[in-house]
């Protein structure tokens, strides 16, 4: 009856902490979907704009190592309040600038608010999945997914509406920051356990972390390759039509957030290592697919498989880095750092590989590591 308890106390936090993944990932597609307009407004042209779309990674990666003091610092609650509701303004900041300095300038702090907000809502998942005492970290990543779909999907009907980015934008963000206002009250309190050394206020991943976050580098490296090249090889290598290209992307973050939401059942019999090793050898399937055919019909499949394998895999990167050590928010952090960075490089990888050899050789690389993130899954291992 206890644990029943728990779980009943326990079920607003756990609506709250969906709501939030959704949100963050809701700003992150509704951008995404307008980066036409914004490189129209200040004027980008195409190496301009690469140049911009690197530096909210840029942002994220010197932001993260600093959340792990945050989290150590500051109430849980508060400090996810805080940066969920500052993520969605900053998203507004994206659509001001009208030159490319400046537009890089917003997408810096863009980038670092993500960063943080990203790390704290994480760490209140592993704080639920804690107190819960079974696996729910890859529904709420679940959620992330929804939620970048959903804001994609409105800004796409936005943009073919021809409504100003700005007043888009200060309309989602609005909305967005009501909804997170009101589901932020219902987390969790928490503070780290008073006897908790304090993380530096620059802390870089710790030795225990880092062979996790190299599996979540495998994982995250495959999704940045394929949500931001997969179009193009059907559209440009396989000569499909660009509809089918698009379609590809679609199918592709369909099967990996429908994945999600199963996620949890799976690791719940199976284990976090077994479950990832059967991730490696679904998304290693799938990239040999999209790598030795050509029929739209198996490509497009390869790379739902290639989804489905790697879905799971980054939420249960997260929950093992919050079991380790006295402070999570650190070894979040860290974890994040290592995977988001891969995510970073992982179309321009792909695009030197392919400007040097072909595009075909290129997903060969993902081939290899997505069958070494099944290999390595060992690494998940709770600690006895």
């Amino acid at each position: 009856m206890t644990q029943i308890g728990d779980r009943q106390s326990l079920r607003r936090p756990r609506i709250a902490t969906s709501v939030i993944f959704a949100a963050h990932g809701a700003v992150t597609g509704t951008f995404a979907a307008r980066v036409p307009w914004i490189a129209d407004h200040v004027g980008a042209e195409v190496g301009a704009l690469g140049l911009a779309l690197l530096m909210p990674g840029l942002g994220s990666l010197l932001a993260m190592p600093v959340s792990g003091r945050l989290v150590h610092r500051f109430d849980l609650r508060s400090l996810v309040r805080v940066l969920i509701l500052l993520w969605p303004a900053a998203l507004i900041l994206t659509s001001l600038p009208t030159g490319v300095p400046v537009l890089c300038a917003t997408l810096v702090v863009y980038g670092a608010t993500a960063g943080l907000a990203d790390v704290a809502m994480n760490a209140h998942a592993v704080l639920i999945e804690e107190r819960l005492q079974r696996s729910v970290m890859s529904g709420f990543h679940g959620w992330w997914s929804v939620g970048g779909l959903v804001g994609s999907a409105i800004a796409a009907g936005a943009a073919k509406a021809g409504v100003d980015a700005r007043v888009h934008f200060a309309i989602a963000a609005a909305g967005l920051m009501a909804i997170t206002l009101v589901a932020s009250g219902w987390l969790i309190p928490h503070r780290p356990h008073p006897t908790a050394d304090e993380p530096p206020a620059f802390a870089l991943p710790s030795p225990q972390v880092l062979p996790i976050g190299l599996i979540g580098l495998c994982a995250v490296f495959a999704e940045g390759a394929s949500l931001d090249w997969s179009a193009v090889y059907l559209s440009d290598l396989l000569h499909h039509p660009a509809a089918t290209g698009a379609a590809t992307v679609s199918i592709f973050s369909v099967c990996m957030a429908a994945a999600r939401f199963g996620g949890d059942w799976v690791v719940r019999r199976l284990g976090p290592v077994t479950t990832v090793r059967l991730s490696g050898a679904c998304a290693t399937a799938g990239a040999l697919i999209v790598v030795l055919t050509k029929s739209a019909v198996s490509v497009i499949t390869g790379f739902g498989l290639l989804g489905i394998g790697i879905a799971v895999v980054v939420p249960l990167v997260f929950a093992a880095a919050g079991k380790i050590g006295n402070s999570p928010g650190r070894s979040i952090a860290g974890v994040a750092g290592i995977a988001y960075g891969s995510g970073l490089i992982a179309p321009g990888v792909i695009g030197g590989i392919a400007h040097l050899s072909s595009l075909t050789v290129s997903f060969v690389v993902i081939v290899v590591l997505v069958a070494l993130m099944g290999l390595c899954a060992q690494v998940l291992r709770p600690a006895v």
